[in-house]
């Protein structure tokens, strides 16, 4: 591991102080343009991001719903790239050097990059971790291990039927948080059982002294406030990029209002979590 200021670890150190849960919020990278995903990722962590996940657009997202493929696919018509991403990164941090960001993707861009190349340039640019979706933890290898070794923090997901004898293999090299998705299936498609939700972080807990994140179908701010209740954090991603989606213009090119309707949706996801005082 390398000295690196430890942006993750700061952030939810910081929301255990303040009693509560963190918001974790998820926007494409160069969707509906650059400039305008710059505005929007920097516009977050004003409105209550605690952490911030950056898609990295992939043609073939396996994981992400439809609003999330949507997004894909515009960000690549505007002609983002792996290296376009790395540098609005490094523009976010220009003026922003405390809030963690987590590139968030699949693994044949950053093959196709070249892995070294990769995890180099992510540091420089400021990145603290990455969601690779498409590779498991046989796979450590290729990834997961490099990367922890530059200091990046490799965040693993858990989900529904990741069961016990499966759990130790998932979360032995994960590092930053775990990412426990609430649903089964794709991106933003069904809304979690918030009780169950509960159950699984408990069991994610007897095997992990790592923050325990909930992601996948919040959509508001009383769902926010639900799952803050009982985890470590609260992901929003498809809920954001229909807010992004629904101020576009019939060309899908943004208007005044993009950055705000993202803004704003962040601001009630924000006091949700505010609202639900400490996490279990």
């Amino acid at each position: 591991m390398t000295d690196r200021p430890n942006r993750i670890d700061a952030a939810f150190a910081r929301c255990r102080a303040e009693g509560r849960a963190a918001l974790v919020t998820y926007v494409m990278a160069g969707d509906p343009d650059p400039e305008t995903s710059l505005k929007v990722l920097q516009a977050l962590p004003g409105s209550g991001a605690d952490i911030v996940e950056f898609g990295l657009p992939f043609t073939d997202p396996m994981a992400d719903g439809p609003a999330i493929q949507a997004a894909g696919l515009r960000a690549l018509k505007a002609g983002q790239n792996v290296i376009k991403t790395l540098d609005l990164v490094r523009r976010f941090r220009a003026g922003n050097g405390g809030t963690p960001v987590i590139l968030m993707g699949y693994y044949n861009p950053i093959h196709a990059y070249g892995v070294d190349r990769f995890l180099a340039d992510a540091v420089e640019a400021g990145i603290d971790g990455l969601i690779v979706v498409d590779l498991p933890p046989e796979e450590d290898d290729e990834l997961c291990l490099p990367a922890l070794a530059k200091g990046l923090a490799f965040i693993r997901l858990a989900t529904p039927t990741t069961d016990e004898r499966r759990l130790p293999a998932v979360l032995a090299n994960t590092a930053g948080f775990v990412y426990y998705v609430s649903i089964t299936g794709i991106t933003g498609t069904a809304t979690p059982d918030f009780g169950r939700v509960a159950e699984a972080v408990g069991r994610i807990r007897r095997h992990t002294e790592l923050p325990v994140v909930v992601g996948f179908g919040v959509k508001t701010g009383a769902h926010a406030a639900a799952i803050a209740r009982g985890a470590d954090g609260v992901v929003v991603g498809s809920a954001l990029v229909d807010a992004l989606h629904g101020s576009l213009d019939p060309e899908k090119r943004a208007q005044g209002g993009t950055v705000e309707a993202v803004a704003a949706l962040v601001r009630e996801l924000a006091e949700g979590v505010r609202s639900a005082g400490r996490a279990a």
